[in-house]
């Protein structure tokens, strides 16, 4: 097999200049190959119908994709620096199988449309299985809430405690801040689902009429997008939309894995986690660190810096295609492996996760019920102020609200001691049929 890229024309290329421009993209492309090989072959359908290929070509066209799918399930397919990309990777290879057949596959194509075909297929398969594990993380925080409706947890403001909660209402909210982070994965899931082949370079293919409609249906596309110039202009933003969603689910990964760190220190002593979630120090023989949780919390930030990437890399940039777009692939790839590695950490801090009751029962402080103390009074028809400043005064109707049942004080759904995550569950079900 030759080396060479496939506009390879007859000039060597300096080594350093092809480390340079290469860069780190052969690793991504052979996770972008196979749906490469997918919207390359579909395209092949279409040159039959834009009367470029025949029907018996595309047949030897689609024996020799299966061919190559096959070395690749068998780790036979290797792309090298010199080989730029996965395109030159498989075009060669169809051409050592099935001669002057491969050689007509690029036609109506532009590597510009054809990496982000790619892109958007791999996207749309790991935004679905992100999605899966983002579903499977609500639902084990909703499970969390269901067992825990009485336990008892302090609630804070300020790092100061403030008012009861329990762990049923911090699991809850949590899952319901999910829910409406995984409604911005579907989104966006939802904006790269569109068709950028037959834009070619980014100005359309004089004389071939490729079926675009047709040849996006075939691979699942919800559309095309119609005015070729609008298919680089959306290059960076459409992953930019990707990462903002993966970023929010972070962030609120970050604040529970916040909680988690905090609440497990000697000082609070609220929870215990397994083993398989800390690690040991090199000096001190008796540390378990929690660094599962510390790097999940830290998560957030690399996510926040894929965003800046893909903020800054289209801006004051010309229409058209230019070389600095290359480097958005990497960033959204990186940023979608990242978030799922992620959520599969996440699920391993709750399965490994107890709340120790003790500790949470003496955490009831009185004082944490003198909110409750003032508004009971409030019912019974005495202005708020002259309430909150009775309450103030006498710590002792503290204490009366800290012995009655949370929810005695709370009727309202969603607030300490009347948690349901029907509702959670029933949200869940319509955003992943949205």
């Amino acid at each position: 097999m030759s080396d060479r890229p496939i506009w390879f024309k007859g000039t060597e290329t300096a080594s350093w200049v092809t480390r340079f421009t290469v860069g780190d993209d052969p690793m991504w492309d052979m996770m972008l190959l196979p749906f490469d090989a997918a919207a390359s072959l579909a395209h092949a359908a279409g040159l039959v119908t834009a009367g470029i290929l025949t029907e018996d070509e595309l047949t030897a066209l689609d024996g020799a994709f299966s061919d190559l799918a096959d070395a690749f399930e068998n780790g036979d397919i290797q792309i090298s620096l010199e080989d730029e990309d996965c395109h030159t990777v498989i075009e060669r290879f169809l051409t050592e199988k099935v001669g002057d057949i491969g050689k007509k596959i690029h036609t109506g194509r532009s590597r510009n449309d054809q990496v982000l075909a790619a892109i958007r297929l791999w996207l749309r398969f790991n935004l679905d299985d992100a999605a899966s594990e983002i579903e499977r993380l609500v639902l084990q925080l909703a499970d969390m809430a269901d067992a825990n409706q009485d336990q008892f947890l302090p609630g804070y403001t300020h790092m100061q405690r403030a008012m009861p909660s329990t762990v049923a209402l911090w699991a809850a909210g949590y899952a319901e801040s999910l829910v409406e982070d995984l409604d911005l994965v579907i989104q966006a899931r939802k904006r790269i689902n569109a068709s950028p082949l037959g834009s070619g370079a980014g100005y359309g293919i004089p004389y071939v009429n490729l079926p675009r409609q047709e040849v996006a249906e075939s691979l699942g596309f919800e559309r095309v997008q119609e005015n070729v110039t609008a298919v680089q202009l959306s290059r960076g933003k459409y992953e930019l939309e990707v990462v903002h969603a993966l970023l929010q689910c972070a962030a609120t990964i970050n604040r529970l894995a916040s909680d988690v760190v905090l609440y497990a220190t000697a000082e609070f002593g609220f929870v215990k986690l397994n083993d398989v979630l800390t690690t040991g120090s090199s000096i001190m023989p008796q540390k378990k660190n929690p660094d599962i949780a510390e790097l999940a919390r830290a998560t957030m930030h690399r996510l926040s810096g894929e965003f800046q990437v893909l903020l800054g890399i289209p801006a004051n940039l010309p229409s058209g295609y230019h070389r600095d777009l290359q480097l958005t692939k990497g960033s959204v790839m990186r940023a979608v492996i990242i978030l799922k590695d992620l959520l599969e950490a996440t699920q391993g801090i709750l399965a490994g996760l107890t709340f120790r009751s003790e500790p949470l029962d003496n955490a009831r402080d009185p004082e944490l019920f003198a909110t409750a103390a003032a508004l009971s009074e409030v019912v019974k028809g005495k202005p708020f102020r002259e309430a909150y400043r009775d309450a103030a005064q006498t710590p002792s109707l503290w204490s009366e609200q800290a012995q009655m049942k949370l929810s005695e004080a709370y009727s309202t759904v969603g607030t300490p001691g009347n948690v349901s995550t029907a509702s959670i569950r029933e949200r869940l079900k319509k955003t992943i049929g949205s």
